[in-house]
């Protein structure tokens, strides 16, 4: 009940009263009591103040309270009130599942529908004529109509027909009204003038004709046509040259093999000659030796390619990135790439600007959910150091895989369900329709740019060849292969209602593909007449020399004093975790009595790079503070959880520094770091696993893109693996890096692998890496228990005057005494130097290897000539004899001998890295560094 109207309310009740005097259902129902029961003497006995504003308005103009009579209730049109709850559902059903209706399938199969969709079967059927009453501005619509009976066939219209959409899904209010507005007012399905109806035309006639001419001219050769979604190549036409207006700079796309060869030379703007030279280089190899750019390490299908194209609102450069055959592997290379290019690398944080590039992924249908990778990078996409501002996808849906149907490739019903729990709109659309299909394009851009999420657009068509033109459809899919034999292209068909609405007539229409046909044949013509006429093949390149050791890496003492004080200020105010604190305090008397652990030695290397413009980008698991908790590059304030990256606020820093933690993946993290690092080449970009054993999460990066890409596509990249390594009890899961499989793919100076035992050796590795004239991927085999171990520790010193050395001799023994010569990589060193048994053993010498490829074949060499009494060599690892460093390097090490006995110390032969139990691996730890010196 309201308080008593006296005084303070006395103004408010009476205001109350004169809306209840001109309309009783207007005022709250407990006031509307109230002002109705005047009559009641009990009830207006506790509130004297209403009954003095009662007399008052007696007295005025207002009729007396007694005198008011109630207003008999309006009459309730229960039938009315039943349908507009019913129409509402009605709407919600057409929004939530009208795509079930929708005619999506080229081939014709009738759409599976749903009883929600039907007027008639809601709770309340809504006849004609009940639809006729029910006011459409209550049923919140943007359709045209002023009642159900008009708006109704024009929802139908709207998400039942070619293209259809799934929005209702998403979790943000605004983002669902805003797209049910833009959905149902048509406001980016507007009809495309004659101009643009006639360009479509000619596009879609250079894609076919070009599919066409290959097959007909190359015989059995695999293309992967896109034939039976030809409207991808308009589609990705409108989406650059919206990015172009919205302001973009660049666009980079992703895509496996299917329809590559039309992107290639009509999206990217390859000439025909690029693309018919691949297919010659199959039957000749002078078709691909004449090329003055050297012959290609690749199928035609895989190769990626830079273009640039003018656009209404300025030129725009287009990337397609080389992808191998693992379907969706490039997906995170593409999002890597494009947030590169979206990064304003010298601002000290590194200013992100979504507008500046927008990435395109072009998925299989078969491979958007079964391909764990689309879920890892899916995931990223809202991520801060990760997101790109939102991710065009075009599903190119076959509706089949190679040979299984879609109801043996997924769980779900659409290929595109697994973008609804990242909150993505997704739109189908009928490939048969090319005025839908880029109309769903102007749309997905339009909530990018809005909004700066993810668009799915899943673009069903279908196959019109096998798998490859080799492959026989009809042997698996017999019945969809007969209808794709009498469906008529998309071409033929627009070609058709163009020329139904007069718009072109079918003399001109058949003259488009003749000159298409006629451009592409002179292409032929040019590119063998060119062939005939080439030189002999040029010699083979040999691997360019690794000349990365003739970098100098040192920095003064008194910069890196500067810089260490530098990297311990914080704002006035901000406090630092007491027991973080005081390891931060140790270094400035570290640097100055020796003592540089790995964490402090690498934020000198990092901070030096970025007062010399180096951009640096550092992510990984857990990062930002190290698992190890060695590195602390981001401070957290122990009382209010305030953020401090003192790398960010260096006065003289003038290129970035970004450090993020990543999600608990590997495929994509990696995946996304390489394509920023080929993106970036000026950049230090660094990915770090949890534990080394993690990597193999992302083997297929490293074996199709860091290891061979520069061997297939050319493509160079300074990404740096750290990679905690090292037997340490823990167990199998949390002992190997994996050296044995880098190794294994190692060749042609394709990477550098290195295994580091001081803090000064890692700091000059990683200031190598970044100042080396060649670009390679690093992978550095990082230590855990040697973070802080007193042994690995560094001197100024060794900062400011060393540099990075492949192999590190014994200082500690005689040269002419020793007899046998010890070589060992990282951290197994300590536990061979640090044994009992060494004390007794001043005859052998114990020498580090650094850098496990390039090998140092010089400089292993040398160090056994240091000793011209040796007799035997060792080779001692902690891993088993078929891992590690050993079966990779064993002729190296057997060159440097020179003839002297080489023999193998370590674990024998096993399946798994090491021993599950700590007992157990201290035994074996002791057995390996008293066998080094029996």
């Amino acid at each position: 009940m309201p308080h008593d109207v006296d005084a303070l309310n006395a103004g408010f009740a009476g205001q109350l009263l004169e809306q209840y005097l001109e309309n009783p259902s207007s005022v709250p129902e407990e006031w509307r009591s109230l002002f109705e029961a005047a009559d009641n003497g009990e009830l207006l006995g506790l509130q004297p103040g209403l009954v003095r504003l009662l007399e008052r308005r007696t007295n005025g103009a207002a009729a007396p309270a007694e005198t008011v009579e109630k207003a008999p209730p309006a009459a309730v049109d229960e039938e009315l009130l039943e349908g507009v709850a019913a129409a509402v559902a009605l709407v919600k059903a057409y929004r939530t599942h009208g795509h079930l209706a929708a005619r999506l399938d080229p081939l014709g199969s009738e759409p599976p529908g749903d009883p929600s969709l039907e007027p008639e079967r809601m709770d309340t059927k809504l006849t004609p004529e009940l639809q006729a009453r029910i006011p459409a501005r209550l049923l919140r619509t943007y359709v045209e109509g002023e009642t159900l009976a008009e708006a109704l066939p024009r929802l139908q219209e709207t998400y039942c027909e070619t293209i259809a959409y799934e929005v209702e899904h998403i979790s943000d209010l605004e983002e669902r009204v805003w797209l049910r507005e833009a959905i149902e007012s048509g406001r980016y399905r507007q009809p495309l003038t004659d101009a643009e109806e006639l360009a479509l035309l000619t596009r879609l006639t250079e894609v076919g004709g070009l599919e066409t001419y290959l097959r007909k001219a190359f015989l059995g050769q695999k293309q992967f046509s896109i034939e039976g979604l030809e409207v991808l190549v308009p589609m990705l036409d409108e989406a650059i040259t919206l990015a172009a207006e919205g302001g973009a700079h660049e666009a980079v796309i992703g895509m496996a093999h299917r329809g590559r060869l039309n992107v290639l030379a009509h999206v990217i703007g390859r000439p025909y000659e690029t693309i018919l030279r691949e297919f010659e280089g199959e039957r000749m190899l002078e078709a691909i030796s004449s090329d003055s750019e050297g012959g290609t390490g690749d199928v035609k299908y895989h190769l990626g390619a830079h273009g640039r194209r003018v656009t209404p609102t300025g030129e725009i450069n287009v990337t397609l990135a080389a992808n191998p055959s693992h379907l969706e592997a490039v997906n995170p290379v593409v999002e890597g790439r494009t947030r590169a290019d979206q990064t304003d690398r010298s601002a000290r944080e590194g200013l992100h600007d979504p507008s500046v590039a927008l990435a395109i992924l072009i998925h299989g249908d078969a491979a958007f959910p079964a391909q764990g990778v689309v879920a890892e990078t899916l995931n990223l996409s809202y991520l801060d150091g990760y997101a790109t501002g939102g991710t065009l996808h075009l599903i190119s849906n076959n509706q089949v895989g190679f040979t299984t149907e879609p109801e043996e490739g997924r769980s779900t019903r659409y290929s595109s369900d697994l973008a609804k729990g990242f909150d993505a709109p997704i739109i189908h659309v009928n490939a048969d329709d090319p005025e839908a299909a880029i109309a769903a394009v102007r749309l997905a851009l339009a909530f990018r740019r809005r909004f700066c999420n993810d668009v799915v657009i899943d673009l069903v068509g279908y196959r019109r060849h096998g798998h490859n033109e080799q492959d026989e459809a009809a042997y698996t899919q017999p019945l969809m292969a007969r209808r794709i034999v009498d469906h008529p292209p998309v071409r033929e068909q627009f070609a058709q209602r163009l020329e139904e609405r007069g718009i072109v007539s079918r003399e001109d229409a058949e003259r488009l593909v003749s000159e298409m046909t006629a451009t592409i044949r002179a292409a032929h013509d040019r590119l063998k007449a060119a062939i005939g006429a080439s030189t002999p093949p040029p010699a083979e390149d040999k691997p360019a020399a690794d000349v990365s050791a003739d970098v100098a890496t040192a920095v003064p003492a008194e910069r890196l004093r500067t810089l260490d004080a530098q990297l311990l200020e914080v704002p006035q105010g901000f406090t630092i975790h007491p027991k973080l604190l005081r390891q931060l305090e140790r270094r400035p008397k570290a640097l100055e009595e020796g003592g540089i652990d790995w964490g402090q030695a690498e934020s000198l290397a990092f901070a030096t790079l970025a007062v010399e413009g180096i951009p640096v980008r550092l992510s990984g698991q857990d990062t930002e503070r190290g698992t190890f908790s060695h590195r602390h590059l981001v401070l957290h304030d122990a009382k209010n959880g305030q953020r401090w990256t003192p790398i960010q606020r260096l006065p003289d820093a003038t290129a970035s520094f970004e450090v993020f933690n990543s999600p608990l993946s590997e495929y994509a993290c990696v995946g996304f770091e390489y394509g920023y690092s080929v993106a970036a080449p000026d950049a230090l970009v660094l990915w770090e696993a949890q534990f080394g054993d993690f990597v193999n999460g992302a083997q297929i990066v490293i074996d199709q893109f860091i290891s061979s890409g520069r061997s297939k596509w050319g493509e160079t990249s300074r990404l740096t693996l750290l990679l905690p390594h090292g037997y340490e009890g823990n167990g199998p899961e949390h002992s190997s890096a994996r050296a044995e499989r880098f190794l294994q793919l190692a060749a042609q100076n394709n990477i550098r692998i290195a295994n580091c035992t001081t803090a000064a050796q890692y700091f000059h590795l990683l200031r190598r890496q970044a100042l080396a004239p060649i670009a390679r991927p690093l992978v550095v085999l990082t230590p855990k228990g040697l973070l802080r171990l007193k042994e690995a520790s560094s001197t100024l010193q060794d900062l400011a005057e060393g540099s990075f050395r492949s192999v590190l001799d014994d200082a500690t023994v005689e040269p002419g005494e020793v007899t046998r010569v010890v070589l060992c990589s990282g951290k197994v060193y300590y536990d061979v130097v640090g044994h009992e048994a060494r004390a007794g053993a001043r005859h052998i010498a114990v020498g580090r290897l650094e850098q496990l490829y390039p090998f140092p074949v010089d400089a292993v060499a040398e160090l056994v000539r240091t000793y011209p009494n040796v007799r035997e060599i060792l080779w001692v690892q902690e891993e088993p004899q078929n891992m590690g460093p050993w079966r990779s390097i064993r002729h190296r090490l057997e060159g440097a001998a020179d003839g002297v006995r080489l023999r193998y110390v370590g674990r024998p032969w096993r399946a798994s890295p090491s021993e599950g139990y700590p007992t157990a691996h201290r035994i074996e730890q002791d057995r390996i560094a008293r066998d080094a010196f029996s």
